[in-house]
């Protein structure tokens, strides 16, 4: 059994976190600058420290500093003191960095197919309407063996089924084009915010996640998500997608004597802003469910109401920070949190909330049994690793030392969806580049020829037809009466010609009235 995590204390006792029970998911919360941060990083350590590999999205920077040792500053030395708290042996933890733009860690990528239509519609922020026919495209694309790895994939198929739109209808469905349309839109909305560098190849392997280094200490898998923050839906789309890879990849391990990952959600309102009713249910059965496969899921944010119930219900492990009850809204807030907490008789758990200094908090985690322990009031203790971000040169250095080092770094861009359709488009013939207008079909005097017996003659050149024939000397004759109008019928002359002509039975003369009226009767 391994021994408890000291998280935060108090003048009676050390208030600590079972290892067996931390894949019992949990929760810290606390409004801004109130220490949630350094919360994290020493529960972070703690679980590196036994074998635990973590991952946590740093959306501040602060973070990196786990990855160096700390050291006892005069300032933290009297704070010490002062609570009363031990000083910590000064040690970093072996982390990796990640960031889905490439610039302050290794790349991390997913794939269109893999995300799915659900939660791309999410990231999307489509309509009911709209995410049908997102999940046609996807099934079409199935169907024809065509692969969508990155974001030009899927304008390609968007692209193709708009414009086979009749074709697939009694197969499919109807496909809106104005559907269509919304999607590319939001394609080029999350195109500019990072997702055409998200989505491609190589896909993150989520086993890279779950390494423990050369001490048997559990790799920090620090996602650098200061910028892709500024991208909410990108950034609680991606979170949701890699929970989920580990839901679906992990096989059923049951309660064991420590987790196999540790996974903080930090900004966790953010998953939950706007969510329609069905990503909700995923969520609550991804919570529910992955604890037996040995992950336990934390979430961060301001507010336990932030969470809805039936997720904030499954969450046993808790860390309250400091609330302020400035407005009636938030005094309810702080009611409601402190009614989630088992009560201490010891306590006034509401009044505690709107007390507590920075790096203190209100504490319950779960006893030997699986029951929450009484709420408690404590500090957090000191983490080992450095309060505060790294320098730059030193974030590159331990994205060179580590494991994975050299593994994402290069994109691959594989024959897909885009290559295929764009080739099979390319071997089309090119359509003319005017459609011209259907003509009336032309006699032909070889078959005319033919039918009267004789053999047929060489064809004359257009030119012949148009100008210098019989035909321009009696226009000219008849002052143009024949030429081209708009008359809604036929002139007398016109009339008379055209009955002479049904009259004539000769060859000759069907020939000149042939080469007399047809153009000009053509044109007009």
């Amino acid at each position: 059994m391994t021994n408890p995590l000291p998280i935060a204390q108090n003048a009676a006792q050390q208030l600590s976190l079972l290892p067996q029970l931390a894949n019992r998911h949990g929760c810290i919360t606390g409004a801004t600058g109130t220490g949630k941060t350094v919360t994290l990083q020493v529960m972070a350590q703690a679980l590196s420290d036994i074998g635990v590999p973590v991952f946590m999205a740093d959306v501040k920077g602060d973070l990196s500093g786990l990855g160096r040792a700390g050291s006892a500053s005069p300032k933290l030395k009297e704070r010490l003191a002062q609570l009363g708290l031990p000083e910590p042996s000064w040690a970093a933890a072996p982390v990796a960095f990640w960031d889905v733009y490439g610039e302050k860690g290794h790349p991390v990528r997913a794939t269109i197919s893999d995300m799915g239509p659900l939660m791309l519609a999410r990231m999307l922020n489509l309509n009911d309407t709209q995410q049908g026919v997102l999940q046609l495209v996807f099934k079409i694309a199935d169907d024809n063996g065509l692969l969508l790895l990155d974001t030009k994939d899927l304008r390609a198929m968007l692209q193709h089924v708009g414009d086979h739109a009749a074709e697939f209808k009694t197969e499919y469905g109807n496909i809106s084009a104005a559907s269509i349309g919304a999607i590319q839109r939001g394609l080029i909305a999350i195109d500019e915010q990072g997702g055409d560098k998200f989505f491609g190849e190589p896909m993150l392997n989520i086993e890279d996640w779950m390494q423990t280094d050369a001490n048997g200490r559990g790799i920090v898998n620090i996602l650098c998500a200061d910028k892709l923050l500024n991208a909410p839906r990108l950034y609680s789309t991606f979170l949701l997608w890699m929970l989920s890879e580990l839901f679906e990849h992990l096989p059923e391990v049951g309660d064991l004597d420590k987790p196999k990952m540790a996974f903080f959600f930090d900004e966790a309102h953010l998953l939950f802003d706007e969510a329609p009713k069905p990503l909700l249910q995923k969520i609550e059965q991804v919570v529910r469910l992955i604890r037996s496969k040995g992950v336990g899921v934390y979430f961060v944010t301001q507010n336990p109401l932030d969470i809805p119930d039936t997720v904030l219900g499954q969450l046993g492990n808790r860390v309250q920070h400091a609330l302020r009850a400035y407005t009636p809204r938030d005094q309810k807030a702080v009611q409601a949190a402190a009614e989630t907490f088992r009560a201490n008789p010891r306590l006034d758990t509401a009044q505690a909330i709107t007390e507590l200094a920075v790096g203190e908090a209100l504490v319950s985690f779960l006893d030997e049994k699986g029951r929450p322990n009484v709420v408690e009031r404590g500090y957090v203790l000191p983490p080992a690793s450095q309060i505060g971000p790294v320098t730059d040169d030193e974030r590159r250095a331990l994205m060179a030392a580590s494991l994975v080092a050299g593994v994402y770094e290069q994109a691959i861009d594989r024959e897909s969806a885009y290559e295929r359709l764009k080739g099979r488009a390319a071997q089309q013939p090119p359509a003319p580049a005017q459609q011209q207008a259907p003509q009336p079909a032309p006699v032909d005097d070889n078959a005319w020829g033919a039918s009267a017996g004789r053999a047929p003659q060489p064809s004359q050149p257009q030119q012949q037809e148009e100008g210098g024939g019989l035909g321009d000397l009696l226009k000219d004759a008849a002052g143009g009466i024949f030429g081209s109008g708009n008359r809604r019928s036929d002139s007398p002359l016109q009339a008379m010609v055209k009955s002479a002509a049904r009259s004539i039975g000769s060859q000759v003369g069907r020939e000149i009235i042939r080469g007399v009226l047809g153009s000009l009767l053509k044109k007009r």
